[in-house]
């Protein structure tokens, strides 16, 4: 399948989920376990499909790591200075927030798994940038929330969270996995294998029955703000990052595409519960997702 036909179908099963929520389909209890089961099965077992199988110097490196982590330091200082002027603290926090803050889970490994394949090297560094964008994204997330509104957040609280996460368990496990050079019998690797294909399917399905935008106001020149740094202006930055340090073709392909990711959903939540505008919120997460099915063409192609 294309890359035409992949990016058409995420669409076309997002819409699915948003069309399943508005006829009542998709409850929220449903979409819930849509989620779970992507989360907590699906997604975990991608990962460490991903991974296992991977010599470990070709998945994870220092100058890689580096390379994730100084990434994501430009996109939050440069979300900062691009927001900066906006008066209303509310406003001005979701906007950096969702400037940076990728939906690297749910549709960012299954995509590149997707287009490059499970078993590619890509897959393997997208699930590494999976986990170190996690241990970046969510104290950044909440520490600017909670600053800028002057919200009190419990940070031991979300790093217990982080470290109880079934996606950077099953990270752990699948680089350990490849340390040790051992692989799963073949019946369970094949067992993986056919949970892993349906962490893209039950993703977009959950997504899409998230998005809502329940007549909110739209702030037409924020949400364009947010949606050009998050949809072009943070894989710009990853490409810039990780070729100047060098990085493999694969490198650059699995950065590129993770940073191409729309806003995350996760940060309506943290939005809602740290005093930021989830109105606004909810419009982000909304319009960088659709309109991520149409930005990612250029992405891929810039990424060859």
């Amino acid at each position: 399948m294309s890359v035409a036909s992949n990016l058409a179908s995420m669409l076309a099963l997002l819409g699915v989920g948003v069309a399943a929520r508005r006829v009542g389909l998709l409850t929220p209890r449903r979409r819930d376990a849509l989620t779970d089961a992507a989360f907590y099965l699906a997604l975990p077992a991608l990962v460490y499909s991903s991974t296992y199988g991977q010599p470990l110097g070709e998945v994870l490196s220092v100058t890689f790591v580096a390379g994730v982590v100084v990434a994501l330091a430009v996109g939050i200082g440069l979300s900062w200075l691009v927001h900066r002027p906006r008066g209303d603290a509310a406003t001005r926090s979701v906007a950096v927030v969702q400037s940076y803050h990728a939906n690297l889970g749910f549709l960012g490994v299954p995509l590149v798994a997707v287009t490059f394949g499970a078993g590619t090297v890509e897959a393997g560094k997208a699930s590494v940038i999976l986990g170190v964008g996690a241990l970046v994204h969510v104290p950044a997330t909440v520490v600017i929330l909670s600053v800028v509104n002057d919200a009190d957040a419990d940070l031991a609280s979300e790093a217990v969270s982080l470290l109880r996460n079934p996606v950077l368990l099953a990270l752990g496990a699948g680089l350990a996995s490849a340390a040790a050079r051992w692989a799963p019998p073949a019946a369970v690797a094949t067992g993986l294998s056919w949970v892993a294909e349906a962490a893209l399917p039950l993703a977009l399905l959950g997504v899409g029955a998230s998005l809502a935008l329940d007549g909110a106001a739209i702030d037409y020149p924020t949400v364009g703000t947010v949606a050009a740094m998050k949809l072009l202006g943070m894989p710009l930055i990853a490409f810039a990052v990780f070729a100047a340090l060098g990085g493999t073709p694969s490198t650059v392909r699995a950065g590129v595409v993770m940073f191409a990711m729309p806003t995350a959903v996760s940060t309506f939540v943290y939005a809602s519960a740290l005093g930021g505008d989830d109105g606004l919120a909810s419009v982000d997460v909304f319009a960088t997702t659709v309109a991520s099915a149409v930005t990612l063409l250029p992405v891929l192609w810039l990424v060859g």
